[in-house]
């Protein structure tokens, strides 16, 4: 997922909030996860906790992962997603 497409996600959740808080609070959560594993992984290379390397990429990955999966449950019919037409 580009910076552009996590931009355009945030703009349709604070445009949307008073109809979907709880998605806004979740994607505030998404994107907490992004950056804290983007500040980490040069903080965890530094003081050589390779362990935490892991899961700092996969907190980088966190957005694209949770859009892929919003948009297989909105497809399926199991969950409504109304800001796929924000990407």
């Amino acid at each position: 997922m580009q910076l552009k497409q996590l931009g355009q996600v945030k703009r349709w959740m604070v445009l949307h909030a008073h109809r979907h808080p709880v998605e806004l609070a979740v994607w505030n959560l998404v994107l907490t996860c992004w950056l804290m594993g983007w500040m980490g992984m040069p903080g965890a290379m530094l003081i050589e906790e390779w362990e935490a390397l892991p899961a700092c990429l996969l907190a980088t990955l966190g957005p694209t992962l949770y859009a892929s999966v919003r948009l297989r449950l909105h497809r399926h019919g199991r969950l409504r997603c109304d800001w796929l037409t924000a990407l």
